[in-house]
């Protein structure tokens, strides 16, 4: 059976967002396929969609490496998803189905008995669903898929603080889904503006490992279809 390479993909850079491959080291398709029991075929266009993503760049003589983003790039990051998480919102609320609220509305419940009993160690998780969720409701796919990509990327590039106070933040999550309820646009949006620029605070720039390193230099890194 034939292994997607969407799947192959999805692999790879959870390994990359985990750590797995430094920051710069060499991705060979051998290795690659040995280690995922694909063939070189899924590897190659993963490394393909991968390097259009940011987290690959290809190095003549070295072939298909982590990418070495910069501190501004990192920073860039948190920036652009402090534009698209309001609009997100505020489409959600324009657009948003009945299931969309019934798993927002779970989610949020689920955050505020966690944050009452100390439980922080699920929060992240049930943070990462909400807001997962919330760009779902969106209804718009170039949207979900920028969110998406932005996630991952800034789960790789920093560590996040866990909340003084979570409960204040489930509370904000659950304003916005009740500004998302009543579809006003204007409010979800102002919510979620406040939400993300609280929790952007939280962020910290994560340390490479030995023999990794964030690049400082304002080189540009050689990408193909660098977005975001």
């Amino acid at each position: 059976m034939r292994i997607p390479a969407q799947s192959v993909c999805t692999a790879i850079r959870d390994d990359i967002v985990a750590g797995v491959y430094e920051r710069g080291g060499r991705l060979t398709e051998e290795l690659l396929a040995r280690r995922y029991g694909v063939s070189r075929v899924p590897v190659r266009e993963a490394l393909r969609t991968l390097e259009a993503e940011g987290f690959v760049v290809t190095r003549r003589h070295a072939g298909a490496c982590v990418a070495e983003p910069t501190e501004r790039e990192a920073a860039d990051l948190l920036e652009i998803r402090m534009l698209l998480e309001p609009m997100g919102a505020a489409r959600a609320a324009q657009r948003r189905t009945e299931a969309h609220l019934k798993v927002l509305r779970g989610l949020v419940r689920l955050g505020q008995e966690r944050s009452r009993r100390g439980q922080s160690e699920d929060l992240r998780s049930l943070g990462s669903w909400f807001h997962e969720t919330l760009a779902q409701a969106s209804g718009s796919p170039g949207l979900i898929t920028l969110l998406t990509q932005l996630r991952h990327k800034i789960a790789w590039m920093y560590a996040v603080e866990s909340p003084a106070r979570p409960a204040e933040s489930w509370a904000e999550h659950g304003a916005i889904v009740d500004a998302v309820a009543r579809g006003d646009a204007e409010r979800a949006r102002a919510l979620a503006a406040l939400h993300t620029e609280r929790a952007t605070a939280a962020h910290r720039l994560r340390v490479p490992r030995a023999g990794e390193r964030v690049r400082t230099s304002q080189h540009a890194v050689n990408t193909v279809g660098r977005q975001v």
